[in-house]
């Protein structure tokens, strides 16, 4: 897949350095800034499972800010605290895995079974998370959250309200 050079420049510059395995923009902002990019499954012959990445450089900023104040450890205790958001975040990497797989051309497929990593992908949700009670990381999964809502994505936005 090629994306447009100076696309490919302007996610460099947001992120402050190359974009590996950069394959689309997944979400743009009202005046087409990149927000979120999809990214490759296979980068560099490595499998990679987190297929959205948050570009916007004030989401980033801001989701940085929550994780040092703690959020992750306050929402983690919510979800560990109910049945229901355990069980819609694993719905949520389902459907993660799902999508990703979607995505991938069989030249990738096949590539992975060669490598042998055939199987790596299918155990690896959102940012890829293995234990899909765990959250770990915000930025993947509000990135994942941008392109198709997901509980932690709706848990985390009330926190981005007003910034």
């Amino acid at each position: 897949m090629s994306v447009n050079p100076q696309t490919v420049a302007r996610v460099g510059e947001l992120l402050g350095r190359n974009p590996r395995g950069m394959e689309a923009v997944a979400v743009s902002g009202p005046c087409g800034e990149p927000r979120v990019i999809r990214v490759a499954s296979l980068v560099e012959d490595e499998p990679f499972p987190t297929l959205f990445w948050l570009v916007d450089p004030d989401a980033v900023y801001h989701i940085d800010g929550l994780e040092a104040g703690g959020l992750i450890a306050e929402l983690q205790g919510r979800v560990d605290a109910s049945g229901p958001l355990r069980e819609a975040m694993a719905g949520d990497h389902r459907a993660h895995i799902a999508l990703r797989d979607s995505l991938m051309s069989e030249s990738v497929r096949r590539r992975l079974a060669e490598l042998g990593y055939d199987d790596v992908l299918a155990e690896k949700g959102i940012g890829g998370i293995a234990d899909f009670t765990r959250i770990r990381c915000l930025h993947t999964w509000y990135a994942a959250h941008l392109v198709v809502p997901n509980t932690i994505g709706a848990l985390l936005e009330p926190f981005l309200q007003g910034r």
